[in-house]
C-alpha cells in the first residue's frame, strides 16, 4: 500500500503545483473515516482508496480526481456525509463523491435491477464529468485484483459478469485498453476457471518450447525496418487468455486451429513513418487480405488510432502487427484519461457523441432489464463506418441497418424515417451496412416509428427510441378509449363535471394531467366508482355493488336501436365488440346482423335496411379477432399465450394462416370484456418482442 508521503509525491512529479496540503487531508480522513474496517483479503479497508488513487496517479490525473480516489467509499461505508465532503474539500470534489458512490438503496434491489440502477446513476454522473468513470473504473479494476479473496463463489461470479458486461466495455469505449484487458481477464478466471486454466497451461508451454520465438520475430522485424532507415521500437507478446477463448468461440476451433495467437507491436517516430513501416512489413513478408484496418486516418469513436494488418511468418505462421506512434500508443492505452486536462479551470466541452448516446438510452429505457440491454448493445460491438451524402461520418456496430444509421445521426431523423437510398440506390430499410456506405435518410412528417423494426434494428439507441415511441402510442390509444368511458361515467354523476372539477379529482388521485386519468381508465386501473367519487366526493353512497361489478366480470348484451324481441347475431365479418360503432343490417328471415361501422362487408349490404344501432350501457362479453404475426423462432408461440392469460382472456380459436419465414400468422379469436379490454391485449402483443404485428382482423 502506498504511505502518504509516496502519494502526495506522486501528484507533485507531474503536477508540482497541486495542492499538498489537500491531498494530505483526504488521505488522512479515509485513514480516520474507515478506521477498523476490513476487506476480505483481512487488510484494512482504507488500503482499497489509496490503492484507487494510485492508480489515478497512474494515469497523471488532477488532484481533485485523486481526492475523489482516496475518498470515494466514505459516504457509503463510514458516518460521513457529502455535505461534510463539501465543507472539507470544496463543491468539486463532492460532487465527485457523490457521483461514484453508490446509494445505499441499490444493495437492496434485485440483481439486475441493482446493476441497472448503479449503471444509471453512474452514466448521468459521469456526463457531467468523465473523472466519475476514471476513479469509477479504477475502483472496480482494484476490486477485481482482489476478487480471489471473496469467499462466496455466486458474489464472485456476480460481481464478474458485472465487469465484464458493464465496466470492460466502458473502459474500451474511453479507450482505456490496459484496465479492459486487466478487468476481463481477472472476471474470465471466474466466469470460466476451467477455460481459463486450459488457456493459461497451453501458452506457458508454447512459451517454454518456442525457445524466444516471439523475441526472434519481433527482432526480425526491426532488422528488416532499420534497413529500410526506419529507427521503432518492436515488442511481441500473446495475446491475453480471455482474447483466444473468445476468438474459439466464436469461429468454433480448438485452441491449435487458432492461428494468431502472437501480436506484434511497431512505435514509430512520426505519423508518415507508420505508413512506411506498414510497406515494408506487407512487401518482406505476405500479408493476408482483408486484415489490414487503418485506424489512424479514421479513429475508433472512443478515439484510439493505429495501424492493423496480420502477416505470414515462415511458411504458415500468422502473426498480427499494430503499428503506431509513441503518442498514439500512450493514449490508445489509457485513452480518454491520457489527455483530460482539469488544471487552470479547463474543462471538457461536454459528453462525447456515444456518450450522448448512452444518456438518451437512460432516459428511453423502460426497466432495469431493458436498460442493461441497451447499454450493452451500445458500449460493446465491432464498429464500422458509414457516411452521410454530405460526408459526416458515422460509426455503427457490424451489422447496423439503415434505420441504426438514421438514429445514430438523430433520433428525430430516425423516428420520421420511411425510406433509404444506400450508395444512391434505394434499398429495404432492413438492409445491413458495409464499410464506406453513403446512406440518404428518407423521412416523412407524419412517419413514425414501426414496431417491426425491432426484429432488425442492432444499436441499443435505436431500440430504446423505437419502444419508447411504440408505447407512446399505446399509451396514447388507450388514453383515447379511457376519454370516451370518462364522458360516460360523468354522465351518471348527480352534478355538471367542468374543469375545475376534474382538476380537484386529478389531486384527490394523486395524478398529474387528465391524460393520466384516461389512461387509467382505459387500461382498467381504475373503477367507475373511483373516478365518480374522486369528481363528486359521496356521490356513490348507496350505489349497489353491481354497479362495479359489470365494468370487470359477466357477459351480458344488449343493443339499442333493435325492436323488442327481434333476434339479432354479432357479424362474423368483423367480430364487433362493446365499445365498437356498430350498425344493424336487417335481412330478410335472418334478423339483424350487427356490423362494426368500418366493416368492409357493409359495401355489399347496401340493398339491405340499415339499423343506428347502440351498445347498451352495461354490454359486455363478445368474441374479438385479431391477426397476429409472431416471429418464426421457439417459445413465441406460448409468450403470445402468456400475454392471453396475464390479461385473462379465454381463446375461442387459434389458426395459422400464414407462413412466410422468418414469420407465422395466426387467427385469433378472444372472448373480451369490451374494446377497452382488447385494445389492452393489443398493446400488450405489441409491445412483446415474439410479435412482429397484431391488429383486429
Amino acid at each position: 500500500m502506498l504511505r502518504q508521503y509516496e502519494l502526495v509525491e506522486r501528484v507533485l512529479d507531474y503536477d508540482p503545483d497541486a495542492d499538498e496540503a489537500m491531498l494530505n487531508r483526504a488521505y488522512v480522513y479515509t485513514v480516520q473515516k474507515h478506521g477498523t474496517q476490513t476487506r476480505a483479503s483481512g487488510d484494512p479497508y482504507f488500503s482499497h482508496p489509496v490503492e484507487v488513487a494510485g492508480l489515478m496517479t497512474d494515469l497523471k490525473l488532477d488532484q481533485e480526481t485523486i481526492a475523489t480516489a482516496l475518498l470515494h467509499d466514505t459516504v457509503e461505508d463510514t458516518l460521513a456525509t457529502i455535505e461534510d465532503i463539501e465543507k472539507n474539500f470544496g463543491p468539486d470534489v463532492a460532487r465527485l463523491v457523490d457521483g461514484v458512490t453508490k446509494l445505499s438503496k441499490i444493495e437492496q434491489m434485485p440483481e439486475n435491477e441493482r446493476a441497472a440502477e448503479n449503471l444509471r446513476k453512474f452514466l448521468l454522473a459521469m456526463s457531467e464529468d468523465i473523472r466519475v468513470l476514471l476513479v469509477k473504473l479504477g475502483d472496480r479494476l482494484h476490486n477485481m485484483r482482489t476478487l480471489h479473496f471473496i469467499k462466496k463463489p455466486e458474489k464472485r461470479q456476480r460481481i464478474a459478469r458485472e465487469t465484464m458486461d458493464i465496466y470492460a466495455p466502458l473502459a474500451e469505449r474511453v479507450g482505456m485498453y490496459e484496465y479492459m484487458r486487466e478487468m476481463q481477464l481477472l472476471a474470465f478466471e471466474q466466469l470460466e476457471p476451467e477455460a481459463y486454466a486450459t488457456i493459461t497451461k497451453r501458452l506457458q508451454q508454447i512459451r517454454d518450447e518456442d525457445g524466444g520465438q516471439v523475441d526472434a520475430i519481433a527482432l526480425d522485424m526491426k532488422h528488416a525496418l532499420a534497413e529500410a532507415g526506419l529507427q521503432v521500437e518492436v515488442s511481441g507478446r500473446e495475446k491475453h487468455p480471455y482474447s483466444i477463448w473468445k476468438k474459439m468461440a466464436e469461429r468454433h476451433v480448438s485452441f491449435e486451429q487458432v492461428t494468431d495467437i502472437m501480436a506484434f507491436r511497431v512505435i514509430c517516430e512520426d505519423e508518415s513513418d507508420c505508413y512506411r513501416a506498414m510497406g515494408v512489413l506487407h512487401t518482406t513478408w505476405q500479408f493476408l487480405p482483408g486484415k489490414f484496418k487503418d485506424y489512424i486516418s479514421t479513429p475508433k469513436t472512443n478515439g484510439y488510432r493505429s495501424l492493423h494488418t496480420s502477416l505470414i511468418y515462415g511458411k504458415s505462421m500468422r502473426v498480427e502487427v499494430q503499428i503506431r506512434t509513441r503518442e498514439m500508443h500512450r493514449r490508445n492505452e489509457f485513452g480518454l484519461a491520457a489527455h483530460w486536462a482539469y488544471k487552470q479551470g479547463e474543462r471538457p466541452d461536454g459528453a462525447v457523441g456515444w456518450l450522448r448516446d448512452l444518456i438518451e438510452i437512460v432516459d428511453a429505457s423502460h426497466d432495469a432489464e431493458e436498460l442493461l440491454e441497451h447499454t450493452r448493445l451500445a458500449i460493446y460491438q465491432d464498429r464500422i463506418f458509414a457516411f452521410t451524402p454530405k460526408g459526416a461520418l458515422h460509426q455503427l456496430p457490424k451489422g447496423s441497418t439503415a434505420v441504426d444509421f438514421a438514429f445514430a445521426v438523430h433520433t428525430e431523423l430516425g423516428t420520421q424515417t420511411v425510406g433509404a437510398k444506400i450508395n444512391g440506390r434505394h434499398m429495404p430499410l432492413r438492409t445491413q451496412l458495409n464499410n464506406g456506405d453513403v446512406v440518404e435518410i428518407l423521412k416523412g412528417k407524419n412517419a413514425e416509428p414501426q414496431m417491426s423494426w425491432l426484429g432488425f434494428v442492432i444499436t441499443g439507441k435505436a431500440r430504446a427510441a423505437i419502444r419508447r415511441a411504440v408505447r407512446q402510442k399505446e399509451r396514447d390509444e388507450v388514453a383515447e378509449i379511457g376519454q370516451k368511458l370518462y364522458d360516460e361515467i360523468i354522465t351518471r354523476v348527480p352534478a355538471k363535471i367542468g374543469k375545475k372539477a376534474l382538476r380537484e379529482a386529478l389531486k384527490r388521485l394523486e395524478m398529474e394531467e387528465p391524460e393520466d386519468l384516461f389512461y387509467a381508465i382505459g387500461a382498467a386501473k381504475i373503477t367507475d366508482r373511483a373516478v365518480m367519487e374522486a369528481l363528486v366526493p359521496g356521490s356513490t353512497e348507496g350505489m349497489a355493488d353491481e354497479d362495479d361489478e359489470w365494468l370487470r366480470s359477466g357477459k351480458s348484451l344488449s343493443i339499442r336501436g333493435l325492436t323488442p324481441g327481434v333476434g339479432y347475431d354479432l357479424a362474423e365479418c368483423c367480430h364487433p365488440v362493446p365499445g365498437d360503432r356498430i350498425v344493424g343490417l336487417r335481412k330478410q328471415d335472418k334478423g339483424v346482423e350487427v356490423h362494426a361501422i368500418d366493416c368492409h362487408q357493409l359495401a355489399t349490404g347496401i340493398d339491405h335496411d340499415w339499423l343506428d344501432l347502440s351498445w347498451g350501457r352495461r354490454s359486455r362479453g363478445a368474441v374479438g379477432r385479431l391477426r397476429v404475426t409472431l416471429y418464426d423462432r421457439p417459445g413465441t408461440l406460448a409468450e403470445m399465450a402468456g400475454i392471453f392469460a396475464q390479461n385473462a382472456v379465454n381463446v375461442k380459436s387459434l389458426e395459422q394462416t400464414q407462413l412466410d419465414h422468418p414469420f407465422t400468422t395466426y387467427e385469433v379469436d378472444l372472448e373480451v370484456q369490451d374494446l377497452a379490454h382488447l385494445t389492452r391485449i393489443l398493446s400488450a402483443l405489441r409491445a412483446s418482442d415474439a410479435v412482429a404485428q397484431a391488429e383486429r382482423a
